[in-house]
């Protein structure tokens, strides 16, 4: 593990067997970029990065991993958007994706094979959120994988209601010479949904387990009630792939979700990102965990190729 200068500030650079990993922990325990040098020469990169000016631009930037809590996606209270309800009553408001991404980290621990980060929440962090908690994200670094856990600890009097997650970015496509046609996506998912613009959840009737990610039906879908934890991406032109395990467990919980997106046919990236459980769990409560006093919950995700 070594330090780089990035836009005037410091992240972390560890190389691991083949793979480099590039991270950000006090900004919002970012995962930046991960990329392998293989032993003939060849360079894949698997996390994506895009190029920017100016730090202020990292909360925003469609790469890396953004971290997703204590919610994902955007929640509704009774039609309204970017709100939610607390276990009183309360109305509060809640940031696209939750308060995470956009909050300081500090580093709890950082050696040769990862990091761990805790969250320091801030005033506004704390209006949406109102609970005494510590939040932390734990990354472990591997030659040909990776695995994130996302680990919250309880120090209130009262159960912790969240759902979080992960947005993995990933560099697509990523052999010389193909196109989105060229790759497959199988989710082994019983169900799956779409978010409307009021907050509901309603459901696709039919949908494919294993599909072309070129199919543009992909975008914005939420895949849940997982028969196993193992979600697979592969290319047709060589046996290259990449699969992302949601959960520690065999038996994943049946409100985790795997949700699968992109900016647009262009984008030279495509979302597969493991969460906790649909959009707006808060009040469709599928998906929805609850912390106890005292208690730690975590969730894991590994990724590998």
């Amino acid at each position: 593990m070594d330090e780089i200068e990035y836009l005037g500030s410091r992240i972390l650079r560890w190389q691991v067997g083949a793979s480099t990993f590039l991270a950000w922990p006090e900004a919002g325990a970012r995962l930046m970029n991960w990329n392998i040098t293989y032993p003939d020469g060849t360079f894949r990169d698997i996390i994506t990065w895009p190029e920017l000016n100016d730090a202020s631009e990292v909360i925003k930037a469609r790469g890396g991993n953004p971290i997703l809590f204590p919610f994902s996606a955007r929640t509704f209270d009774q039609g309204n958007i970017n709100y939610w309800r607390d276990p009183k009553g309360k109305q509060r408001p809640m940031p696209m994706h939750g308060i995470a991404r956009q909050s300081p980290f500090e580093i709890t621990r950082a050696d040769e094979t990862g990091f761990a980060a805790r969250m320091i929440p801030d005033s506004n962090a704390h209006e949406a959120y109102p609970f005494q908690y510590d939040f932390e994200v734990i990354y472990r670094f591997e030659s040909k994988a990776f695995t994130v856990e996302l680990r919250l600890k309880n120090n209130d009097k009262v159960s912790i209601p969240w759902s979080a997650g992960n947005h993995f970015y990933f560099n697509l496509p990523w052999v010389d010479g193909t196109e989105r046609r060229d790759y497959t996506i199988s989710i082994p998912a019983s169900k799956a949904c779409k978010h409307a613009a009021d907050g509901r959840l309603f459901p696709v009737d039919s949908f494919k387990k294993t599909d072309s990610v070129a199919n543009p039906e992909l975008v914005d879908r939420i895949h849940y009630e997982l028969t196993q934890p193992v979600v697979s991406c592969y290319c047709s032109m060589d046996d290259s792939k990449l699969e992302i395990e949601v959960g520690a467990d065999n038996d994943p919980d049946p409100g985790y979700a795997v949700v699968t997106w992109t900016q647009s046919d262009a984008s030279p990236f495509f979302c597969i990102e493991s969460w906790m459980g649909p959009p707006n769990s808060p009040e469709n409560e599928v998906g929805l965990h609850r912390v106890s006093p005292g208690k730690t919950e975590a969730f894991s995700s590994t990724v590998k190729v």
